[in-house]
Formats: C-alpha cells, sequence, structure tokens
C-alpha cells in the first residue's frame, strides 16, 4: 500500500500534542477561500510513499517525539483510508500516538464500506483534530465549496464512538468572525463529550505568495490578518454557546433523573 504525499515536517508544534511527524496528503475535494497549501488539492499529484518508509522518518528523530507523535493532515485524510489503516497500524505496533487533522468532508454515513473502513481506522487513531469551516451551511459553501452537512454528521459520530477530539475554526474577518456563528459554533460543540480542545485560529495572508508563484487568484486578497487580540474577544462568544449548551444538558438530565 503506498499513499500520496505532498510533503513531510520533522517538527511539528502545532498539529497535537507534543512535538509532531506530519505528513501532508495529496488531494482534497474542497476549495476553502483560505486554504494556504492549494497544492494539496489536486489527487493525481504528490509522491508516492509506503508506510515502512514514512515509520523509518520518524524513527530516525525518536527522541524528538516522546511526548509526541505522528500526525496526518492534508490535503484530505479520510480520502486514503486504505493507506492511514496501514500506517497507523505499524504506528500502534510501536506504541506511538496517532492524531488525523481533517475537515471531515469525506465522511459518508451512508456508505457501509466506508464506515467499516473507519471503524478500523478510528480504532488505531488517538486523536482526531476536525476543522470546522463555518457553522452555517450557505456560508460553508461559499466558502469552501461544499456544504458542511456531513461534517457536522461526523462530529457527532466521533462523538458516539467516543474518539478524543479537538475543534479546530480558522477566524476571518468579515467571514468567520460573526459573533451569532460564533456562538452557533460553541453550541453545537458543547454538546460533543468528547470534546477535549478548542483551537480559535487567527486567518493569516501568508499563502496569497504561494497564490501567485502558482498563477492562482487569491479570492481574499483584500482581506486582512486577523488580530490576535480581537480573536481572544471572539472566542468568549465560543465559549459562551459552550456554557448554554452545557447548562442546558445538565438542566435536562436534572429533570429525567427526578
Amino acid at each position: 500500500m503506498k499513499g500520496r504525499i505532498h510533503s513531510l515536517e520533522s517538527f511539528g508544534t502545532v498539529d497535537g500534542p507534543g512535538v509532531r511527524y506530519v505528513i501532508f496528503l495529496q488531494g482534497c475535494p474542497l476549495r476553502c477561500a483560505y486554504c494556504h497549501n492549494p497544492d494539496t488539492w489536486e489527487f493525481s499529484e504528490g509522491k508516492l510513499m509506503e508506510p515502512d518508509y514514512l515509520i523509518e522518518q520518524y524513527e530516525r528523530n525518536i527522541d524528538f517525539y516522546r511526548n509526541g507523535g505522528i500526525t496526518v493532515t492534508g490535503g484530505e485524510p479520510l480520502c486514503q483510508m486504505d493507506f492511514l489503516i496501514e500506517l497507523f497500524t505499524l504506528a500502534k505496533e510501536k506504541n506511538i500516538h496517532t492524531c488525523i487533522d481533517t475537515s471531515g468532508i469525506a465522511f459518508d454515513p451512508d456508505s457501509k464500506e466506508f464506515k467499516k473502513k473507519l471503524k478500523t481506522l478510528l480504532a488505531l487513531t488517538d486523536l482526531v483534530m476536525l476543522d470546522i469551516k463555518h457553522i452555517n451551511g450557505q456560508k460553508h459553501k461559499e466558502l469552501t465549496g461544499r456544504s458542511n452537512k456531513n461534517i457536522l454528521k461526523f462530529a457527532r459520530y466521533l462523538n458516539k464512538k467516543k474518539v478524543p477530539t479537538w475543534i479546530r475554526h480558522v477566524v476571518v474577518p468579515g467571514i468567520t468572525d460573526n459573533p451569532e456563528a460564533l456562538r452557533a459554533l460553541g453550541y453545537f460543540i458543547g454538546g460533543l463529550s468528547n470534546l477535549q480542545a478548542l483551537d480559535l485560529l487567527p486567518y493569516h495572508v501568508m499563502g496569497v505568495k504561494k497564490y501567485e508563484e502558482l498563477g492562482m487568484e487569491y479570492r481574499l486578497k483584500d482581506v486582512p490578518a486577523m488580530d490576535k487580540e480581537k480573536l481572544r474577544e471572539l472566542k468568549l462568544h465560543v465559549l459562551k454557546g459552550i456554557k448554554i449548551r452545557r447548562n442546558e444538558m445538565k438542566e435536562y438530565h436534572n429533570v429525567v433523573s427526578d
């Protein structure tokens, strides 16, 4: 089994707990307006690599990863599940912490074959980092080209299966910084008992140059980077949504128990 790999990062510090060996897979169905790796989109590109080779590369610097592990990102990792299953099987044989950074867009709740493979993969996965681009379905489609319907179903599926999950959300000025939408995001994730962390990521403009180099139009060229001080204020709206949802759940359980 070989995977299509876009690139490798040997010292990732923002891709899960500890220092990580980060594997960027090739191919993604989304076309996020702020994507800073548009060269990962096409499924036919990238280099073919075997899981054995990647584990060997990890073990060369194993001392760096004592409190970390392997994170597979993209592109979209769940589009190459057979490869991930083989890679993570080898990783768990060596007691390596495994993490998937995914948009959840590949989740197919109506496919028995997909869910069978997913069950196998999640049994080998220590952590899922789920990127929710926008909580509003129409806004999500405008931002990424696809609906968020199955992404939210995937979040609920991870909760049902009790898979430890971090939620990530990029805050873009004028697009995903609406307080009402942020509270709605918080309300949704507040219902997930498997939620372990929330990362609000500030939109940056570092990808603009890459688009120029690739001869591609950057849709957000007039959007400024997100102010990090403002981001702290906006996070309060998400936390408020989480608190409201959890208080409602607590009241419900109290009523039921009485």
